[in-house]
């Protein structure tokens, strides 16, 4: 009896941190990423997309006008404001705090699977892989 006891209330303990844990996973806001873009995450399905609320810079450097999608794959859409454009889209939840999809490299033009990962409150996490080579950033909340 004594037993049954305590694996219940270990039960019970594990059950309130996991879903304590999933309770606080809230990527919503607006978050600087580390080349000084910002990137707004609302939700989206079961899990989280984001979209470019400003570009690193006013001017694309290169171009020397307000930043395009110019590296999109789609010919038709590489004249589109970058401003707006879906960079995360991580609808499926991966476990606590974590949700997998498709990360879009505007600088590339390129897209891959990936993941959004909720560190804490102020910082996030996206990874992502390309022919088993992986990389990643963090981004601090703006607000």
């Amino acid at each position: 009896m004594k037993a049954f006891g305590l694996s219940g209330v270990s039960i019970v303990a594990l059950f309130t941190m996991l879903t304590a844990s999933a309770a606080l996973a809230d990527p919503r806001g607006l978050w600087l990423a580390q080349d000084g873009a910002k990137v707004r995450i609302t939700a989206c399905g079961a899990g989280f997309c984001a979209t470019i609320a400003a570009p690193k810079s006013r001017l694309d450097p290169e171009t020397g006008s307000a930043w395009t999608d110019k590296h999109n794959p789609e010919a038709t859409l590489r004249g589109r404001p970058l401003v707006g454009v879906v960079v995360i889209d991580a609808r499926t939840p991966d476990g606590p705090a974590r949700w997998s999809g498709r990360l879009y490299n505007v600088d590339t033009g390129n897209s891959y699977t990936g993941r959004l990962l909720e560190i804490d409150g102020n910082t996030i996490r996206i990874e992502g892989c390309v022919l088993g080579i992986c990389g990643g950033q963090n981004l601090s909340r703006l607000q």
